[in-house]
């Protein structure tokens, strides 16, 4: 009885190798094998020098996201395909919560910047209610208001309203069956409050050295209302002054509730300048205008003090405080005998001015004015 040859031996039955019968070459033994390619797997000799970074290099190829920064925030947040694992059964919900988590207010706006979310101080809130004190049967759905304004899409607004990120008068509501009259309401997403009158108009104008702080100047010299070209049928406020040596940020609005409390003491809202001092600075500046320095009309004091750059010379400092008297920044630094040489305000509230050209004026964004609006507490 003859054996059954063995499975994959690779032989006739009578044993004999078939590739020495058909005369081609035997085959090779394991430590004959050739050595693999370097592919995929295989790391290769390391490259001199260092590699090009997504820095300094100006790596354009696929390195860091692009941020929604000064130019605009174009998305809604979240990465492409940031949802549910592949072959997982979608759902009508689980899709439109995704997107409710990931998007921000007026995410797809595209102008204005991106500043975040709303930090506000914590107070106790009222729980969620349905249909309690703010539904009003002749008013208009909530959903429909809010994508109206521009904060989303109507499928993603009722996604807001179901999570619990939106407030009117002060309540939360996830009910979609809530109406709301827009004249009267005060609605909030995330915080942000949405202005819904359109006769309101808000503008960034970063005013050159020069120009006075008023819409007209008896005495001729560059003012406001040279710049506003075709916006001068518009009755505007400046909130606050900057003096004619002074450069910076200044808004405009027609809103006067809001110029009223962003120049009320009360509200204690930061303003931020930029000082070009002769230097050298003596140590211990910066904590004795902490502290407070005696001027003609009371003690004034800076919230924050930051040298940012020295020269031969000159010295930057960087300066933030809540007072809104008269050449409040000038008169501290000349207490300190270091009087001012230019003098650059970057920033009021969340609002800054950024890369803005001088002399120009722009548009506040929908997400700006809601930044605005809620650091008053409007």
């Amino acid at each position: 009885m003859t054996q059954a040859p063995r499975s994959g031996s690779g032989r006739n039955r009578d044993g004999r190798n078939p590739a020495s019968d058909s005369g081609g070459k035997p085959a090779r033994d394991a430590g004959d094998a050739k050595p693999a390619r370097a592919g995929r797997g295989y790391d290769g000799p390391k490259r001199t020098g260092a590699p090009k970074s997504a820095g300094a290099g100006g790596y354009k190829g696929a390195g860091a996201p692009k941020s929604g920064g000064a130019g605009g925030y174009k998305g809604a947040g979240a990465p492409k395909g940031a949802g549910a694992a592949k072959g997982a059964p979608k759902t009508a919900r689980s899709g439109q919560r995704g997107a409710s988590a990931g998007s921000a207010p007026f995410g797809k706006e595209r102008f204005g910047r991106n500043l975040g979310a709303v930090h506000r101080p914590r107070r106790p809130k009222a729980p969620p209610v349905d249909r309690l004190d703010v539904h009003n049967p002749d008013g208009v759905r909530l959903q429909k208001i809010m994508a109206s304004a521009g904060v989303a899409s109507r499928r993603v607004c009722e996604d807001m309203i179901r999570d619990g990120r939106v407030e009117v008068d002060g309540t939360i509501v996830t009910d979609l069956g809530v109406r709301v009259d827009a004249s009267t309401a005060a609605i909030h997403v995330d915080g942000l409050r949405l202005q819904l009158n359109e006769t309101m108009m808000y503008y960034a104008f970063n005013k050159p050295k020069g120009v006075v702080s008023t819409m007209e100047d008896p005495e001729g010299r560059p003012c406001i209302s040279d710049f506003l070209k075709n916006r001068k049928g518009e009755r505007l406020f400046h909130i606050g002054r900057l003096d004619v040596a002074t450069e910076g940020l200044l808004l405009l609005t027609n809103d006067g509730e809001l110029t009223n409390r962003l120049t009320h003491p009360s509200f204690e809202v930061p303003k931020t300048y930029l000082v070009q001092v002769r230097g050298p600075m003596a140590h211990g500046i910066g904590a004795q205008m902490k502290e407070g320095i005696e001027l003609e009309d009371g003690i004034a004091r800076v919230d924050s003090f930051r040298l940012v750059d020295s020269t031969p010379g000159h010295v930057l400092v960087e300066v933030v405080l809540h007072s809104g008297r008269n050449r409040v920044v000038r008169r501290l630094f000349d207490a300190i005998g270091h009087p001012v040489e230019r003098l650059v305000r970057t920033q009021f509230g969340p609002i800054r001015v950024g890369d803005q050209r001088q002399g120009s004026i722009r548009v506040l964004g929908r997400q700006e004015v809601g930044h605005l609006l809620a650091a008053v507490e409007m």
